[in-house]
């Protein structure tokens, strides 16, 4: 063999050697891989649960009197004495001021004028019945008399009426019982009916003004229980009117409640106040977490036997934790819980047999939304 034959065989095997090292490596690799399978993620699943939903929002009302009454004058004239103040206690009844309405006295003196008459007209008839009786007044006579004592009467009893009507405009009272919150008039004052001359709250609870939007109003009925918090304290109210009116001020529905332990809040202060405004009693219910969305369409993904499902789900009431599944899944259902990159129709997991079912306690839950 030629030293160049000799060349030549010698780079051959040291070429095959080469390529036996880069390959063969790649090849034990490959089979290596092949040979080890990939686990399925391990999910999470529990049944859905029975719930109450509420949904809950925070509002601020205004603390105002149970009752309230703005008392003004019947009549004009001057103001001759005050008899109050602000912030006094009066009760139902009580005078508040007098006032010279000029009328007072010339209704007095028509009052008594007319008893006057009345009385001389009852002496005549008593007059006229013994004579009647003797037989020396006829009876067409005596009807007449005693028609006149009645007209005399009615008179009598008609200025009665004025004079107390005019003595009640010029002796202004409380007309119920409570604190007064303003007094706004003195003495030589001239007022009308058109002068306001006190505010007076009336004893008993307090009440709460409060203002929501067409949705929150659409939740609410008399009755309903609310809560009440000022400076870290709980009252509880009852809505007692729900307006089914826009104001025209605010653009909103107007709201009163009655606090019956609430005479501690002071009248005008504002306090926050929490309505349930929708609510959903034993109800099916998932975690909202494990709710998805494709195109703005809800699904729900559930496991059976090793595979997951998607399920088109219709979604009802929901709040910050759970949401209510109108159909779509049944209570029987296991709900997966958990995320992975891996979830899909039809793919293939390991399911954590400690969490595959719920408690099935019923569990209310609320939550606040602004």
């Amino acid at each position: 063999m030629t030293k160049k034959k000799i060349f030549i065989i010698a780079g051959a095997v040291v070429l095959v050697a080469v390529l036996a090292g880069l390959v063969l490596p790649k090849i034990l690799n490959g089979s290596k891989e092949e040979l080890v399978a990939e686990e399925p993620p391990v999910v999470t699943a529990q049944k859905p649960q029975i719930r109450s939903i509420e949904i809950s929002n925070e509002l601020i009302g205004t603390i105002e009197p149970d009752s309230i009454v703005q008392v003004t004058p019947l009549d004009s004239g001057e103001v001759t004495s005050v008899a109050v103040k602000t912030g006094d206690t009066v009760t139902a009844g009580q005078l508040l001021c007098v006032i010279d309405t000029k009328k007072v006295e010339s209704t007095r003196i028509a009052m008594e004028t007319s008893r006057i008459t009345y009385e001389d007209a009852k002496k005549n008839l008593d007059r006229y019945t013994v004579l009647h009786a003797a037989g020396d007044v006829s009876d067409a006579d005596y009807q007449s008399t005693a028609d006149k004592v009645e007209i005399s009467r009615l008179q009598y009893e008609n200025a009665k009426i004025s004079y107390n009507l005019q003595l009640e405009s010029s002796q202004v009272t409380a007309p119920i019982s409570g604190k007064v919150e303003s007094f706004n008039i003195s003495i030589h004052d001239m007022i009308s009916p058109q002068t306001p001359i006190c505010v007076i709250s009336g004893d008993g609870g307090k009440s709460l003004t409060f203002y929501v939007s067409e949705r929150i109003v659409n939740g609410l009925k008399t009755g309903d229980s609310i809560r009440v918090e000022k400076n870290g304290t709980d009252h509880e109210a009852a809505i007692t009117e729900v307006s089914t009116m826009v104001d025209s001020s605010s653009g909103l529905f107007k709201v009163k409640a009655s606090i019956p332990s609430g005479d501690n809040l002071a009248t005008g202060t504002s306090v926050k106040l929490y309505v349930t405004a929708q609510k959903a009693e034993n109800v099916l219910t998932v975690p909202v977490d494990c709710i998805y969305y494709d195109a703005g369409n809800p699904f729900i993904y559930t496991y059976s036997e090793g595979t997951l499902k998607k399920n088109a789900v219709t979604i009802g009431l929901t709040n910050n934790e759970y949401a209510e599944v109108q159909s779509g899944i049944t209570a029987d259902d296991q709900v997966i819980v958990t995320w992975t990159s891996e979830l899909y129709d039809g793919s293939k997991v390991t399911l954590a047999e400690e969490n595959t079912e719920g408690d099935g306690t019923e569990v209310e839950t609320s939550a606040s939304a602004q």
